[in-house]
Order: C-alpha cells, then structure tokens, then sequence
C-alpha cells in the first residue's frame, strides 16, 4: 500500500486529499472526514478500504485544520459551505482520476462526511454508488435527484441523525422511488469511530464494515 498526498485547487482555497491506494487498482472510493477533519481516524480509514484494493481519496475540507474539541469541531462545520465542501469533492474525483487513471468512484462519509456523502450522490452524476453513515439529508427537492444506489447507514441511538429524520429519508426515498437502502443499527451516533470508546459498537461496525463493502463491490467490481 502506498500513502500520498493529492494536492487540489478550488475556488475557495487551495488544498490536499490524503491518498492511499493499493499497488494495482480499477476503481476508487472518495471518503469525506468527520467534522473533526483528516485526522489519525480518517488516514486509518483510507488503509482500510486500500487494503481491500481500492484506490481511497480523502479531500481535506478543512484545509489543513483538525479540531481538538467539539467547540472547534462544530464551529468547523458551521463555516463549511456546501458549495465549498462539494466544489473538493469534485475536484478530488477529477484529480484523482487524472492522476491515477481511475474512472470509477463510490463515495462514502461519517457524521459530517455523511451528510456531504449524500449530498455529494445526488449532485455529482459520475459517483457509482455512495455509502453515508449517519450524515444528515439535504432538502427534498436535491434529495429527490438521486440516482445513485446508495446505502444509508443510522445508528437507533443517535440524537442527531434520529429516527425522525432517519423515517423522513425513507418517506422521500419511496415517494420518488430513490435507490435508497437503509440500515440502523441499536448503536449510537459515530459508532463506527473506533477511537471513541464511548460510542464505538465492535458488532455494529463490524457488520457495516461488510455490507458497505458489499455495496461497493456491486457497483465498482
């Protein structure tokens, strides 16, 4: 497995996606940090899915900062706009793309990257298949353009992503027959996040783990 750095331009700013890709690969995956940024976490994350020989895209939406605390971490968030989060989203497909010769793209996101995840699938027509865990939904009307086969991962226990808004998805999802399946877990937000004891849910992020690689592999090969 090979770690690079991908510098990328935007119209918001210049920044990097950590990379890292196995020696020989056919398709990549885009992964969006949580509202802590490209941390430890994150570069584990990218091995992971390199390990399972995918070419792992991570685009740094913060810029090069990681929050220490949930004050900077939302505070992070709150001036992220989605154009701006979007806008390096795509600019890492396409650099990507360019750089390694790769052509197919799945995309996928935890907390904060969930809620880009999702908004990313129904914006960009070039992504394959999308992966969100327990991000938030865009408004009905950018829902609703969805095409892309997407597994929507909750956890029952979540207080932000909650049941509500978890049951609004699959109402919208029905409505306009969106390719939209979702899993929830009895587990709690960000429990896929094995540095968070608190949270953290071995079986429950395990079994993600495998449907999400399931998922991908349907759709990328």
């Amino acid at each position: 497995m090979n770690v690079e750095t991908l510098n990328l331009s935007t119209s918001h700013g210049e920044t990097t996606a950590h990379v890292a890709r196995p020696e020989t690969t056919s398709a990549g995956i885009i992964l969006i940090h949580e509202w802590w940024g490209i941390n430890d976490h994150i570069r584990d994350l990218a091995g992971r899915y390199a390990k399972e020989g995918y070419l792992c895209v991570a685009p740094d939406l913060y810029r090069g900062r990681i929050a220490h605390d949930t004050a900077e971490a939302s505070a992070f968030m709150q001036a992220l706009a989605i154009d701006d989060g979007l806008e390096t989203i795509r600019n890492a497909m396409d650099a990507a793309a360019e750089t390694y010769q790769t052509e197919r793209f799945a995309i996928t996101g935890y907390c904060m990257g969930g809620t880009f995840a999702l908004r990313a699938a129904c914006e960009i027509p070039e992504v394959k298949a999308a992966a969100p865990f327990y991000g938030d939904t865009p408004e009905e009307k950018v829902l609703a353009k969805l095409k892309v086969p997407t597994l929507f991962i909750a956890g029952k226990r979540d207080a932000w992503i909650n049941e509500e808004k978890v049951r609004q998805l699959q109402e919208v999802a029905a409505k306009y027959n969106l390719p939209v399946e979702v899993v929830s877990y009895d587990a709690d937000h960000a429990f896929f996040n094995d540095t968070r004891p608190q949270v953290y849910d071995a079986e429950a992020a395990a079994d993600a783990w495998q449907r999400v690689l399931e998922h991908f592999r349907k759709y990328l090969g």
